[in-house]
């Protein structure tokens, strides 16, 4: 494995999941239960947008990483997760179908109690990663 893709699968973000909000299979974050409080108590009650944008990185082998980055409009908050798409593949297939995407910490997600939502402001760039995540893994398969 080259350095640099072991550093891509040290430093990904594993505790990811999908589950079922009204027919509907939503990807979840689960993050630092800390790393939550700190970032909803700065946006609580507050109207905010989210900028959602979607890095894809891939080495032409088959290894797609794709980096999620969300910037708050409230609280100065940017949240970069790095997620392994060849490990999560239904994740973003859910991105894709729900254009919604949620986050939450262990202790809220397992009760699917304090889950925030957010709804992709442009549902065609999670399709459009979910075309280019799906051609990169590919090559794995060949």
């Amino acid at each position: 494995m080259s350095d640099e893709l072991e550093k891509l699968t040290t430093e990904s973000h594993e505790n990811v999941s999908v589950f079922d909000f009204d027919n509907f299979k939503v990807p979840c974050i689960i993050m630092d239960e800390n790393k939550y409080d700190e970032l909803i108590s700065k946006i609580a009650g507050k109207p905010v947008s989210i900028n959602t944008d979607l890095n894809i990185m891939q080495d032409g082998l088959g290894h797609v990483f794709v980096e999620i980055v969300l910037t708050f409009s409230k609280g100065g908050t940017t949240e970069k997760i790095l997620i392994n798409a060849n490990k999560h593949l239904n994740f973003f297939q859910s991105l894709a179908g729900s254009s919604m995407l949620a986050l939450s910490s262990p202790k809220s997600h397992y009760g699917k109690e304090n889950v925030f939502m957010i709804q992709l402001p442009r549902p065609e760039k999670a399709n459009d990663a979910l075309k280019i995540i799906s051609q990169g893994l590919e090559k794995i398969n060949k």
